[in-house]
C-alpha cells in the first residue's frame, strides 16, 4: 500500500527520513518533529493534510503515527498508517462550493423569507427576504420561537406547534393566513415548512419559505367587489328593463282602456238618440 500511494519501491525508500513525503511548508514548521515528539509523549499523533509522492505530486492524506515501545517501555520505533483521501477531499470541496453557492443565493433572494429553525421551532438562520418581509435583522431574531410571527389569537390556539406538528407527520405543511411583521402590522403570507432529517430520519429542523402576498389579496378583494358591483349593476339594468316593459305594458293597456270607454260612450249617445224613435 505504501509502494502504491507514494511511488516508492520497497528498495527505494529504507533508512529515508519519513520527512522526504512532506511537503516544504510543512518542513519549515519543523512537523516531522512535532509528530514523533507527540506519538512519543501521548502515544498517538492523528492529523489529515498533505503529503507527497515520489514523483513530487501531492496527496490529502489521513495520518496516524503509533509509539512502539518493548516490554521496558522504552520507545523501539514508531508505525505509521497513511490513508489517501484526495478524492475524498475533493467530494468534500466540491460539496462545500456547492453549499456555499446555495447559501449565498438563499442569503440574496429578497421576495422570499427563507430561514431554518432547530427542531424546538427556534429561528437559525435568515436570509435577506426575511429581513425584508418580516423586519427584523438576523441578530434581533436568532434563536427565537416562531410564535413571534403569528397574531395573538393563532399563538393562543398553539397554531405554531400544530404547523410543525403537521410537518414532522407528512413531511411538509403548506398554507395561506395571517402573519405578524416586527413592527406589529399583518401581512397575507404563504408558508410552506419542510423537515429536514438526516440519512438515520433523525429530525434536524426545518427549512421554511414565507411569501409576503397582501398585494395579492388586496387585488383579489378588489376584484370580487369588481364582480360584485357588476353582478349588482347587471341586476338593476335588468330589473330597470323589467320595469321599463311593465310601464310599457301599462301605457298600451291604458290606451286600449280609454278606447273601450270611447266606443261605450259613443254607443250609449247613439242609444240615447235613437231610443225615442221606433
Amino acid at each position: 500500500g505504501a509502494e502504491r500511494i507514494k511511488g516508492y519501491a520497497a528498495a527505494e525508500i529504507p533508512a529515508r527520513h519519513f520527512s522526504a513525503s512532506l511537503p516544504a511548508e510543512v518542513m519549515q514548521a519543523a512537523k516531522p518533529a512535532q509528530e514523533l515528539e507527540e506519538a512519543s509523549r501521548t502515544g498517538r499523533f492523528e492529523e489529515e493534510g498533505w503529503r507527497l509522492k515520489k514523483d513530487g505530486s501531492r496527496f490529502w492524506a489521513s495520518v496516524v503515527v503509533t509509539a512502539m515501545r518493548d516490554a521496558k517501555g522504552e520507545l523501539t520505533g514508531f508505525a505509521k498508517v497513511t490513508r489517501d483521501l484526495t478524492d475524498r477531499r475533493a467530494a468534500d470541496e466540491q460539496l462545500r462550493r456547492s453549499e456555499e453557492r446555495l447559501r449565498l443565493m438563499v442569503e440574496s433572494v429578497s421576495d422570499y423569507a427563507i430561514y431554518m429553525l432547530d427542531p424546538t421551532g427556534h429561528v437559525s438562520s435568515w436570509n435577506e427576504g426575511a429581513q425584508r418581509i418580516k423586519g427584523y435583522k438576523a441578530d434581533e431574531i436568532m434563536g427565537r420561537y416562531l410564535s413571534v410571527f403569528f397574531p395573538e389569537d393563532a399563538v393562543q390556539a398553539n397554531k405554531p406547534e400544530k404547523e410543525l406538528e403537521l410537518a414532522r407527520q407528512v413531511g411538509r405543511f403548506e398554507e395561506e393566513g395571517w402573519r405578524v411583521r416586527k413592527n406589529g402590522s399583518r401581512f397575507w403570507a404563504s408558508v410552506v415548512i419542510t423537515p429536514i432529517r438526516d440519512v438515520h430520519d433523525k429530525l434536524l429542523g426545518f427549512a421554511k419559505v414565507t411569501r409576503d402576498l397582501t398585494g395579492r389579496l388586496a387585488a383579489e378583494e378588489s376584484q370580487r367587489k369588481l364582480e360584485v358591483e357588476r353582478a349588482a349593476r347587471a341586476a338593476a339594468e335588468a330589473s330597470e328593463e323589467r320595469l321599463r316593459q311593465a310601464n310599457a305594458l301599462s301605457v298600451a293597456a291604458a290606451a286600449t282602456a280609454e278606447e273601450a270607454n270611447r266606443i261605450k260612450d259613443k254607443f250609449l249617445s247613439m242609444v240615447a238618440h235613437e231610443l225615442p224613435t221606433p
